[in-house]
């Protein structure tokens, strides 16, 4: 969960450092001193929940160990969560925590066993699986302030990093923002992207990239194989043309198939009418 943080770290970065600034120059006109950034290693998650999230929290998402597996994955994506706790409704605990990577891996050690669609065999580019309009980029000479800013304003949790030439170079998660307070670094975000990434540790993710020639099924086997969160899309050149998540893939695998699009998810509240709605 600590992902969801960011935006609160964020926010309160911009409070402390600048009541107005421009995103090229960084002008500094003014400084504010409601905390101090040092005193961040003090702060509870109650101060933030009462700081920062006043008249914008949310009811917990979760399911029940009697709920299908088409249930977790509309909850997943239609509520644009990364988790979903799996919940006893006597006891109230909580027993296992899903994720997209887990229920894609499962489908994927299980798919043998069944008979595959013919769509699996169609390429990325006969499919428009991902995000391929506006996608987000951070240049690797950029600020970390930078692109922090961009994972708040474009609410994303992936920046593909690009060079001079706009080839991809490598990747800026979240988890590497979060690795600046592991490391205590956070007082220091003007460094550039290129050199954050340069000391960054083995086990975070890199780049990894896909081709519009591809099909859906070696996609897939990527995805899991390398147990990463989205591959970035390229053309021969190397140049970002677009994102693909592990979101995409199980829309594409279990709520397209059954008539549910990205659109019906955000009018319907039930899947199983949604379901019988987009049928014949």
């Amino acid at each position: 969960f600590l992902p969801s943080f960011l935006p609160l770290r964020v926010c309160c970065w911009e409070r402390l450092l600048l009541k107005s600034w421009s995103l090229l120059g960084f002008e500094v006109k003014s400084f504010l001193f409601q905390v101090q950034i040092y005193q961040l290693e003090e702060h509870k998650i109650e101060t933030w929940r009462e700081s920062y999230l006043q008249g914008s929290l949310k009811k917990l998402v979760s399911i029940s160990p009697n709920d299908s597996l088409f249930d977790a994955v509309y909850s997943l994506i239609k509520n644009k969560i990364h988790r979903l706790p799996v919940i006893d409704p006597v006891t109230g605990n909580v027993l296992y925590i899903l994720t997209h990577k887990r229920i894609l891996k499962y489908l994927h050690l299980f798919a043998s066993k069944l008979s595959k669609p013919a769509f699996m065999k169609k390429t990325l580019g006969e499919l428009r699986i991902g995000t391929y309009r506006q996608v987000a980029l951070v240049e690797e000479t950029s600020t970390v302030f930078q692109a922090l800013t961009i994972f708040v304003s474009r609410r994303v949790s992936a920046l593909p990093v690009v060079n001079e030439l706009g080839k991809v170079v490598n990747l800026y998660s979240r988890f590497d923002a979060i690795n600046l307070a592991a490391q205590k670094a956070y007082n220091n975000l003007d460094v550039s992207v290129k050199e954050v990434l340069e000391q960054r540790w083995h086990c975070f993710e890199n780049v990894l990239k896909c081709y519009a020639h591809e099909t859906l099924e070696v996609i897939i086997d990527r995805l899991v194989e390398h147990e990463v969160h989205r591959l970035v899309l390229v053309d021969e050149e190397d140049v970002v043309r677009g994102i693909v998540s592990l979101s995409d893939m199980l829309q594409a695998l279990v709520l397209s198939p059954a008539g549910l699009n990205e659109l019906s998810l955000h009018h319907t509240g039930d899947p199983a009418q949604a379901t019988g709605a987009g049928g014949p």
